[in-house]
């Protein structure tokens, strides 16, 4: 019997097959299911993952927007410690006790004397009745003497043939600049103005012009420091090879920009030099163009990847771990509850305190409180409180990060300062050798050809180095522009020999 009355009369071997057919279908919709509940989980962790990094994207474009306008925490809190208790007293202003003060020293010589007779009246009251006094009081105050006029000076030439040319020629005064109808020290003090003290070239003409009555314009001053440039170009390449040849150097580079473009200035130097040069790129080709492939130094920087390789041995900035530091901790604090790390606040804190003693021992071994041999076990003692603050792992990305750096292979050049004589803890000689181009860029906004990008290399390298030297740039500008390149690079260095 193939029907059964139960079933409606339907086939008993189809019913059969249908429930079988029901079973697969069961399982494949089984299967579909949970292969739909793997992908929802996955995602839920993705979405969890997203979720996570937009709390921190967020916090940290809030934290670079409160950056800017960052409170004043010592005054905050001295605020809040006078408010508690009111009972303290306000503490006086000026330097701590024993600092010693600043006074302008007196001078030695007097150009004039101005002999002023006794008031007749009272400045403070009005009174007539007044008594004459056989003490007198000296006043002594320095001015300065503005001459409105430039000075004009005609050379007369006496000439000789040149048999060899074919041409009668001269040669020049020692404060002369052969066919330059302005002079060499009008020139060193407009590069000077503009290198060192950061004027534009439209107000050295305006000061030119109120102060000395010396007529020119912008195009003279641009080529002025053209001029300059070609006539120091083995200088600044010296600088180059003596860089390269540093037992210790600094580097450091900073953004700038030319004709709209971006660009870096790029920095290398030490006690005794300044090297700058500016590039369209920020790469380790750069860096090794600046150093060379075969230093041997010590180069001092921060953690930026482009020094890489670059010496034989190098220390990481202390000062910029301290401030990545507080910016993790401000960044974390943006975070909502549920995001937050309990362990990044003590981890920053700790990382804080423990670079701000290396810097206070860095400080000690410059000063010769400690000495160089004992630094050793410093260092291994330093190793063991940063092994004990990076012990355990962080969710807070950016801590993460810090701590696997850390912890990574170049741990080792964290303490280079106690190995190695004469090396700091930071980078802060680069910064603040960068800190006029940073000031310049700003009032000048960049340059605007690769002559411009030539100048600002060079003229700022030779001025800086002049500095370092102890020799002052106005009197090493006018050398370089009335002497060769020989006399000029030996009137660049103190010890000329």
């Amino acid at each position: 019997m193939s029907h059964c009355p139960h079933l409606d009369g339907m086939s008993t071997t189809w019913v059969l097959e249908e429930y079988r057919r029901g079973e697969e279908t069961y399982d494949e919709q089984l299967r579909i299911i949970d292969a739909f509940d793997e992908t929802m989980e996955k995602d839920r962790k993705r979405i969890r993952e997203l979720e996570r990094e937009v709390a921190e994207l967020r916090a940290k474009y809030q934290a670079l927007h409160q950056k800017q306008f960052k409170p004043n925490r010592k005054k905050h809190a001295a605020c809040e410690e006078k408010a508690a208790d009111r009972s303290l007293e306000r503490k006086k202003r000026g330097p701590p006790l024993g600092h010693p003060g600043w006074f302008r020293a007196k001078p030695t010589q007097i150009d004039r004397r101005v002999a002023v007779t006794a008031p007749q009246q009272c400045p403070h009251c009005g009174s007539k009745e007044m008594a004459p006094l056989n003490e007198c009081m000296e006043h002594i105050q320095e001015d300065i003497v503005l001459v409105p006029h430039p000075m004009v000076t005609r050379y007369v030439h006496e000439q000789a043939w040149c048999n060899r040319c074919q041409r009668s020629v001269v040669q020049p005064a020692s404060d002369e600049i052969l066919h330059a109808p302005i002079g060499p020290v009008a020139k060193a003090t407009a590069m000077y103005l503009r290198y060192e003290i950061g004027v534009p070239y439209r107000k050295v003409v305006e000061i030119f012009r109120v102060l000395f009555g010396l007529s020119a314009v912008p195009a003279s001053l641009v080529g002025f420091d053209q001029k300059a440039v070609r006539m120091s170009e083995k200088i600044h390449a010296d600088l180059r090879e003596k860089l390269r040849a540093s037992r210790i150097a600094h580097a450091d580079e900073t953004s700038w920009r030319n004709d709209g473009l971006g660009h870096f200035v790029w920095f290398g130097g030490n006690d005794h030099i300044a090297f700058f040069h500016i590039d369209r790129h920020r790469s380790a080709e750069v860096a090794k163009a600046i150093f060379g492939k075969d230093f041997s130094g010590t180069l001092v920087r921060d953690r930026y990847a482009a020094y890489n390789g670059i010496g034989a041995h190098w220390q990481a900035c202390l000062a910029h771990i301290i401030t990545t530091s507080k910016e993790i901790q401000r960044e974390h604090s943006l975070l909502p509850d549920p995001e937050k790390d309990n362990g990044v606040d003590s981890f920053t804190l700790r990382l804080k305190e423990l670079c701000s003693w290396a810097c206070d021992i860095g400080q000690k071994i410059k000063s010769g409180h400690i000495s160089q041999n004992s630094a050793a076990k410093i260092e291994k003692r330093f190793l063991r409180e940063l092994k004990a603050i990076c012990k355990q792992p962080l969710r807070f990305k950016p801590a993460e990060t810090l701590r696997k750096y850390l912890l990574g292979p170049d741990q080792k050049s964290l303490f280079t300062f106690l190995r190695i004589p004469g090396v700091p803890p930071t980078n802060n000689h680069a910064e603040q050798s960068l800190r006029k181009m940073v000031i310049f860029r700003k009032v000048c906004f960049g340059t605007r050809s690769d002559k411009g990008l030539k100048s600002h290399s060079v003229i700022p390298s030779l001025v800086q180095t002049a500095k370092r030297q102890g020799v002052h740039p106005l009197s090493f500008l006018k050398t370089l522009l009335t002497s060769d390149a020989a006399t000029a690079q030996a009137a660049l260095y103190n010890n000329s020999s």
